[in-house]
């Protein structure tokens, strides 16, 4: 996108300011704009089709935090995202069909952990995470609308796999049979969580769906967690997700892109300190059955987003973003060789617990 074009969309904004690219996320394009800081994000409506619900529950949830984080004597603009109007009161700015943009405040004197983390930095982030479930245990869950339908629906996602094979329409299906194996093998217990939510002994929550550490900003000098951030995903669900997804990127010894899988392994410490964190706050919410499941939780959201990385290369890469050939098998590849590594240690996570 030109900068003119950008620059076209801050005055709806009534900012005009030096744009630069920001971030490294997979959906949406992000921007830093100088001056009085802020970050103008460009909203993928190729994924989140219908941005006025997506913003609605951004403005919903942000207003209930704020409120919150006052009454305990905190301050909002730096503990929740503060949205930006447009010159006509709208949280969001429709430029066309394709394109939709939304500003914040930019956050200052904070960081993002990527590769870097340490126990402490994992311990402060289970505590972060925790925390806005924690202050959002109240919040009324049903007015939440569903940003991308059945996102962390296992079998769903399973399904979708399944088609995607049967179409093939990169033609890639004989390349990642080994793969495919592997994903359908492992089908059995995908339905884990979802057979408890209908059940009614899995609650459902507000649950923030993309807990990966970089979604949470750290102050740069003590490192605690400041504020949760990229709420394009917050819906109803299930806390095992959240745990879980946290875990499937800090318990993992490389990145997610690592394609020596010598490399993957889980981190068992990693996986006490960040539940240590989480259960500081949560541990007097949770029932019985989510406590049971947390270590599962996180070979679930493993394997998932191994599944949804698979699909997506065979489907040609039309979902996440890709830098380079074969990017999303890579993916797949490590997703795998964790969950795998994961199952073995999954009766000593329960013992740790």
């Amino acid at each position: 996108m030109e900068q003119i074009c950008l620059n076209d969309v801050l005055q709806q904004f009534d900012i005009s300011m030096n744009i630069s690219p920001y971030g490294n996320g997979h959906i949406n394009d992000t921007y830093c704009v100088d001056g009085p800081r802020y970050i103008l994000q460009r909203i993928n409506t190729s994924i989140f089709t219908n941005p006025a619900e997506l913003m609605e529950n951004i403005e919903n949830v942000t207003a209930f935090l704020r409120e919150k984080i006052i009454a305990s004597g905190g301050n909002p603009d730096r503990e929740t995202l503060t949205i930006i109007r447009t010159k006509d009161g709208k949280s969001f700015y429709q430029a066309d069909e394709q394109n939709a943009f939304r500003v914040y405040k930019f956050i200052s004197g904070t960081i993002n952990i990527e590769d870097d983390k340490t126990p402490e930095d994992l311990y402060r982030a289970g505590k972060g995470f925790g925390h806005f479930q924690k202050l959002l245990s109240d919040f009324p869950v049903e007015v939440l609308h569903e940003t991308i339908r059945d996102f962390h629906n296992t079998p769903k996602r399973v399904e979708a796999l399944k088609n995607a094979i049967a179409e093939d329409k990169a033609g890639r299906v004989s390349s990642v049979e080994p793969e495919i194996a592997f994903a359908l093998g492992n089908a059995f217990w995908a339905d884990t969580v979802t057979k408890g939510i209908a059940s009614g002994k899995i609650p459902v929550r507000v649950t923030h769906n993309d807990t990966k550490i970089n979604n949470i900003l750290f102050d740069q000098d003590t490192r605690a967690a400041v504020c949760v951030i990229d709420l394009d995903t917050v819906m109803s669900g299930s806390m095992l997700y959240d745990f879980g997804d946290a875990l499937r990127i800090g318990g993992s010894t490389a990145s997610e892109d690592e394609t020596d899988l010598s490399k993957v392994m889980f981190d068992t410490n990693a996986f006490a300190q960040f539940a240590k964190g989480y259960l500081c706050e949560m541990k007097q919410e949770l029932t019985a059955a989510e406590l049971a499941l947390l270590p599962l939780s996180v070979k679930l959201m493993t394997y998932e987003c191994g599944i949804r990385f698979l699909t997506d290369y065979i489907n040609g890469d039309t979902y996440f973003k890709i830098h380079r050939k074969n990017h999303n098998l890579d993916r797949a590849r490590n997703q795998f060789k964790l969950v795998a590594d994961i199952s073995q240690k999954e009766a000593q996570l329960a013992e740790m617990l």
